[in-house]
């Protein structure tokens, strides 16, 4: 009886169809694709070609733990991931959803297949485009325009929903992910050339979820002349973790939920970037590498607690000021400990601006830096200046001889994984006491 239930369980654990979509394969194009009756254990295999594939889709389907629903992309020969561009795209006859307009790939909210929270839903793999202005599309109510904030993908409800290995770009927001969400993972995937120019609206990521995590991710600069963030997010219990985010007006803008359900969450109280890497190209948008707190006014709803601002790298090329955090929220406090902050000559690194408090612990700062709102500044006997890093050349890694090497708080481990180039992450290995920043000596923190 027990091999029986065993055999049972394994055949259930596998159980599911795959769609090969591509060339030579049963399906040539997304809108032959049975999106609207895709089952627990089913894959969509989407395989590349020298042509994007130019097609829309909602995914209001619910797999399980032990069968997710995947929709994956297989690489070319070259390493190209499949392209679906929304320029053009077609949306399949057979589905029926609304806010068709906001996104070329949407995850939740439809009238056809019928409407449920979409959950344990995964994206690997591919390069998703073309969500924007001026671009058209075909769907249910005929050649229709993108809207202004239309996204690459654009999950407005789900749950257990996965990014993997994707680039998001040329859209108005790269990813969209609407309050109704809950644990929603971004893992290697790209992010970059999103926005609209003119406007500060539109982002590379906006999101606002229960439970939201990056991990291991590139995003690269927004769209020229695009005025946004790189990362905005609204979320309760929110991890960054090990990426690199290299411009934007700022490139983490972290503000008030607005939404009763995650502002009265525990996990709202706190909020965890460790182990990135953050760039500030020279005279680009805003001078603030990090907000914290809120934007609305409603401030009884800004982040009410803890920032744990832990061995991240910052490298600003500004040549003035550069202001690591803004704290909006006079009850937000800021716990800043294992971080390098790299200034160029005649830079002017400032810890603070806002009414939150910061903790400082043991950094490395570059010299000249200052505390900025002073009197809420505390700890800064504790850190570590100089003039160089130490970095081996061209790298963000501490070279032998650093001051970075075994220069970490004792008291506050690194993360366990750093970021991987160019994309993805890699087990941390500090050899002895950690060093300060997002890398280790000996790792490769460029191409």
């Amino acid at each position: 009886m027990i091999a029986a239930a065993s055999l049972l369980f394994a055949a259930l654990v596998s159980a599911g169809t795959t769609y090969e979509v591509g060339p030579g394969r049963t399906l040539a194009e997304l809108d032959q694709v049975p999106w609207e009756s895709l089952q627990a254990g089913d894959a969509v295999t989407i395989h590349a070609r020298p042509e994007p594939y130019r097609g829309k889709f909602v995914l209001c389907v619910r797999g399980t733990k032990e069968n997710p629903i995947v929709i994956r992309g297989v690489r070319d020969a070259d390493g190209n991931r499949p392209v679906i561009d929304g320029r053009d795209a077609v949306t399949r006859s057979q589905l029926n959803y609304w806010n068709e307009a906001r996104g070329v790939v949407k995850i939740g909210g439809a009238n056809r297949p019928a409407d449920v929270t979409p959950a344990y839903v995964r994206l690997e793999g591919l390069e998703i485009r073309g969500g924007r202005e001026p671009f058209y599309f075909e769907g249910r109510d005929g050649r229709t325009a993108y809207a202004e904030n239309a996204a690459a993908v654009f999950i407005e409800k789900g749950e257990q929903i996965t990014l993997r290995d994707c680039a998001l770009r040329d859209s108005g927001n790269g990813l969209f992910v609407a309050p109704a969400s809950r644990d929603v993972r971004v893992e290697g995937c790209e992010l970059d050339g999103n926005g609209n120019p003119g406007s500060a609206y539109e982002h590379n990521a906006y999101t606002s979820a229960l439970g939201m995590t990056y991990e291991g991710n590139a995003f690269g600069p927004l769209r020229e002349g695009a005025l946004g963030n790189n990362l905005k997010d609204r979320s309760a219990g929110l991890v960054v973790r090990a990426n690199r985010i290299e411009g934007g007006n700022r490139q983490l803008d972290l503000v008030d939920a607005g939404h009763g359900e995650l502002s009265a969450h525990p996990s709202y109280a706190t909020t965890t970037v460790v182990g990135n890497l953050l760039i500030e190209p020279e005279n680009a948008g805003n001078n603030q590498i990090v907000h914290h707190g809120g934007d609305s006014d409603h401030y009884e709803n800004y982040r009410p607690g803890g920032l744990r601002f832990e061995y991240n790298t910052v490298v600003t090329r500004r040549p003035g000021i550069t202001t690591l955090l803004s704290l909006s929220s006079p009850k937000g406090v800021a716990t800043v400990r294992g971080n390098v902050f790299v200034a160029p000559e005649g830079g002017r690194p400032v810890v603070s601006t806002g009414p939150g408090r910061v903790e400082l612990g043991v950094n490395w700062f570059a010299r000249r830096w200052q505390p900025g709102a002073a009197e809420r500044v505390t700890g800064g006997e504790h850190v570590l200046s100089g003039r160089d890093p130490g970095f081996v050349a061209d790298h963000f890694a501490p070279a032998e001889g650093s001051p970075l090497v075994d220069a970490g708080p004792a008291d506050v481990a690194p993360p366990p994984v750093r970021f991987a180039v160019p994309v993805g992450t890699t087990l941390r290995d500090d050899a002895g006491r950690p060093d300060l920043g997002a890398f280790p000596r000996g790792a490769k923190s460029t191409e």
